[in-house]
């Protein structure tokens, strides 16, 4: 098969962000037919269609969604080559440089990654972190790593996304950074907190979770599903209703709530990194994952 070049590759990146041929013109500054025939060689090179055409745009294929996430993903080494090679040599402090993309879940944006990147950055002044908040929905930051637009994800790798387990899946490498109890948390001084409505979340969706769930004959159906787990911690603290969190949840809990062990036959989450074997080989990435892990020890 014939090779992809650069060009080719930002094409089929533009195309499907933009989510029609003259859109990415525009963004490239190329003309429609460049475009549009770029996209005709690839496919033809690649031997599959890659994007739907229609009325409204064009829209990435299943083979389309996945040369696209490769596509940046191999831009992405074009863009970090230059830092990696300048860094090899220099002394460790000065050796990693450039902007790091981390996508990472609410409560391990708020609470895990901070002292890690305070550490990164003291020791590494040349790193510019970048964090984004993705939601722990569908593909998650695991997603958002195989797609190209992350070089770390802060992901639950025993949930239902495409890394389900450590040691990685879908081409992608994984390590456990902790592992966080459930708790039973309930407006402060209840009587009987299990007799209260049950308070849930979209995100609170793990396999793992369900499973313990359905054994336990005391805990009823959800009445209310909240967006996140912040804003069930609130309405817990307001009387709502009784929640079970994970610890990373209940960072942010104050003296409304009361907390209650679940004890050892208790679901437990492990949160962990998500990475590319690419990414893993860089610099940047390798300085954070050792920051994470020293966060652990």
């Amino acid at each position: 098969m014939a090779e992809l070049a650069p060009h080719e590759l930002r094409v089929l990146v533009a195309v499907a962000e933009t989510g029609g041929f003259s859109a990415a013109a525009v963004r490239l500054g190329l003309t429609q037919s460049a475009v549009s025939h770029s996209v005709r060689g690839s496919e033809a090179k690649v031997g599959a269609v890659l994007f739907e055409r229609g009325r409204g745009g064009a829209s990435p294929t299943p083979a389309g969604e996945r040369a696209v996430g490769l596509a940046r993903r191999i831009l992405r080494l074009y863009e970090v080559l230059g830092a990696e090679a300048r860094g090899a040599g220099r002394e460790p402090a000065d050796a990693a440089g450039g902007v790091l993309r981390i996508a990472a879940f609410r409560s391990a944006a708020l609470h895990l990654l901070p002292p890690a990147l305070e550490r990164l950055t003291a020791r590494h002044p040349g790193i510019r972190p970048e964090v984004r908040v993705v939601r722990e929905l569908g593909a998650g930051t695991a997603g958002e790593v195989a797609a190209g637009r992350a070089d770390l994800g802060i992901a639950t790798l025993n949930g239902t996304g495409p890394v389900p387990h450590e040691g990685g899946a879908a081409g992608l490498l994984t390590g456990v950074l902790r592992e966080e109890a459930y708790a039973l948390v309930h407006p402060a001084g209840h009587p009987d907190p299990k007799a209260l409505p049950l308070l849930d979340w979209d995100e609170n969706c793990g396999s793992y979770t369900r499973d313990w769930w359905r054994a336990q004959d005391w805990i009823p159906r959800a009445t209310v599903k909240a967006e996140d787990d912040a804003m069930v911690l609130t309405m817990v603290g307001r009387g709502l209703g009784m929640a079970i969190l994970p610890e990373l949840s209940l960072c942010e809990a104050t003296d409304a709530v009361d907390i209650t062990g679940l004890g050892p036959s208790g679901p437990v989450r492990r949160v962990g990194y998500v990475t590319t074997p690419e990414s893993a080989s860089t610099l940047a990435v390798r300085a954070l994952i050792r920051e994470l892990r020293s966060e652990k020890a």
